[in-house]
């Protein structure tokens, strides 16, 4: 999780054309302005001193009129609630650009043991896209429907639909907000943040902690099969054959550790 895979800088740029990564794409712009095309026809402009997040596999295009910079990171399996496309503004101390820039220098460097500095620079940019995401303004219902979920998404028994028909406005109305505000519609951000919480039930299972449907519940789900077929949605494999990849990661790096992320 939050593995850097790879890191690059385009010197002043115009357009790059339409293309997709296999891993999720951060970019940084350094200088200038301009837009991120999206093939679903979403367009999300930026300008320096910000990072547009790219989920894996989404076709995009970038384009400016006066040109731009930037660093971008490919990274496998970040800890994000948010699953699309979305945008951060760094700092006032450009905390993102430091790690950004010293992710550069480690990636082309030759220094012995360097994936060790890589990892934890992974996990201090993730850290910081999802703490800068977090204190985003959002509208006042968009806000309250966010922390109804974030209370109450390992409870089996929350209503998230009653959650929002109880609200003063329309429930179209609403969800088309909290997925224009958000990046991802209220069902996609509770199952995010459930299957964030079961990839860290999971990795304690390796001590054969918890069962499958322990997990499920705690989890927020009481059915343990649809829990499996959620979560290998997400995750591309079920949870057990999660575990014994996981596990076989371990078994050839017995020094690693993988911390779950906190929600």
């Amino acid at each position: 999780m939050n593995e850097i895979l790879f890191v690059g800088e385009h010197p002043k740029t115009y357009d790059v054309r339409w293309h997709s990564h296999e891993n999720w794409e951060l970019v940084y712009c350094t200088s200038g302005q301009g837009a991120f095309r999206m093939k679903s026809g979403e367009t999300i402009s930026y300008q320096a001193g910000e990072v547009v997040v790219i989920p894996s596999r989404e076709i995009h295009a970038n384009s400016s009129t006066g040109g731009f910079t930037n660093i971008h990171i490919t990274i496998a399996d970040p800890a994000f609630v948010d699953r699309t496309v979305f945008r951060v503004t760094d700092d006032k101390d450009r905390s993102l650009l430091s790690a950004f820039t010293q992710a550069k220098i480690y990636y082309s460097s030759d220094i012995n043991r360097r994936e060790l500095v890589l990892a934890a620079l992974g996990d201090l940019i993730v850290s910081y896209v999802v703490v800068f995401r977090s204190n985003t303004e959002f509208s006042k219902p968009v806000e309250q429907i966010r922390n109804s979920i974030r209370r109450n998404f390992a409870n089996p028994d929350f209503a998230l639909n009653q959650v929002i028909r109880e609200m003063p406005f329309h429930y179209d109305y609403l969800r088309k907000l909290f997925k224009k505000e958000v990046g991802s519609s209220p069902l996609e951000y509770l199952t995010s943040l459930r299957m964030q919480s079961a990839e860290k039930l999971l990795t304690a299972m390796w001590s054969n902690e918890y069962s499958i449907s322990e997990v499920a519940q705690m989890c927020g789900y009481e059915d343990p099969l649809y829990f499996s077929r959620v979560f290998k949605k997400h995750f591309g494999c079920s949870p057990t054959n999660y575990i014994s990849k996981q596990s076989e990661k371990h078994q050839t790096d017995p020094g690693r550790t993988e911390l779950g992320p906190e929600v």
